[in-house]
């Protein structure tokens, strides 16, 4: 199963339900099934921000899965479509318009009990 490396907060974000679309400067073709991998990294500045939230925080796991719909390139239209979503959880893309790449759109994300593994660039492959 392929799946993405994310830093915390975002991966609990999403895992929650509260973040729809990742970002990266790379597109990708591939559309299905991923896993949300909380890598170790830990965005100290975003994780005040989302304090409000009450979430916990694993690091080095998998921690939810979903399925990745789409791809799309963020130009205004997509940044005033995630400032109405949630301008906060959004915040880092719509408020950098000279930010250029994708946002990876997810649905139906399910939390999973952690599997603990370490992350890797990109898309990679969970091996069973």
């Amino acid at each position: 199963m392929k799946v993405i490396t994310i830093k915390q907060p975002f991966a609990s974000l999403i895992a929650a339900g509260l973040k729809e679309y990742e970002f990266r400067t790379w597109k990708t073709n591939y559309r299905g099934e991923i896993c949300i991998h909380a890598g170790k990294s830990i965005d100290k500045k975003a994780m005040k921000k989302f304090e409000k939230y009450h979430l916990e925080y694993p690091t080095g796991c998998i921690l939810a899965k979903a399925d990745l719909v789409d791809c799309v390139e963020i130009k205004e239209e997509e940044r005033a479509m995630l400032r109405k979503k949630n301008s906060l959880v959004y915040s880092g893309v719509v408020e950098h318009p000279e930010w250029k790449g994708y946002g990876f759109h997810l649905e139906n994300v399910q939390k999973v009990s952690p599997i603990f593994v370490k992350g890797k660039l990109g898309l990679w492959n969970l091996e069973k």
